[in-house]
């Protein structure tokens, strides 16, 4: 079965061995400077670089912003816009962890030698991506025991 690359441009770690040598751009796994050019929501943003023909989407690593249908959705989105968009950022790139389920690739956002998501946690915008089950009873399966 062919990998959509137009939906999803980056290939999972587990998809590597098989898909690779067919993808038609450049897998991503070191570092990079990107320019910012659309903000999708409060954790996710769209960027171009000099190396791909397209604009691709990054999903930032270890923290969970509202959903856009919760009250504080589109204030987080509209902070982030404000911070970076149009500007150049820093992605580091956790070759471990680089890529989500929804073939989104993963990265730690710097701008001006800040760290984007620490900046966002510090002003109470988003949460880490772990406490965002945090007073939620969780499914058994789910569940793991001390």
């Amino acid at each position: 079965m062919p990998h959509d690359f137009k939906q999803f441009p980056e290939l999972t770690n587990s998809q590597m061995d098989m898909y690779y040598f067919s993808s038609p751009h450049k897998q991503i796994f070191e570092n990079f400077f990107a320019k910012v050019i659309r903000v999708t929501d409060g954790d996710t943003i769209q960027v171009t670089m000099e190396e791909r023909d397209f604009d691709f989407p990054i999903r930032f690593l270890d923290i969970n912003a509202p959903e856009m249908s919760e009250a504080r959705g589109q204030e987080v989105k509209d902070w982030l816009r404000v911070r970076i968009e149009e500007q150049e950022v820093e992605i580091l790139i956790d070759k471990r962890n680089r890529v989500d389920k929804w073939g989104r690739l993963l990265g730690r956002i710097f701008h001006r030698g800040m760290d984007t998501a620490q900046e966002m946690k510090n002003l109470g915008l988003v949460t880490s991506f772990e406490a965002r089950n945090e007073g939620k009873i969780l499914p058994m399966r789910e569940f793991k025991w001390a």
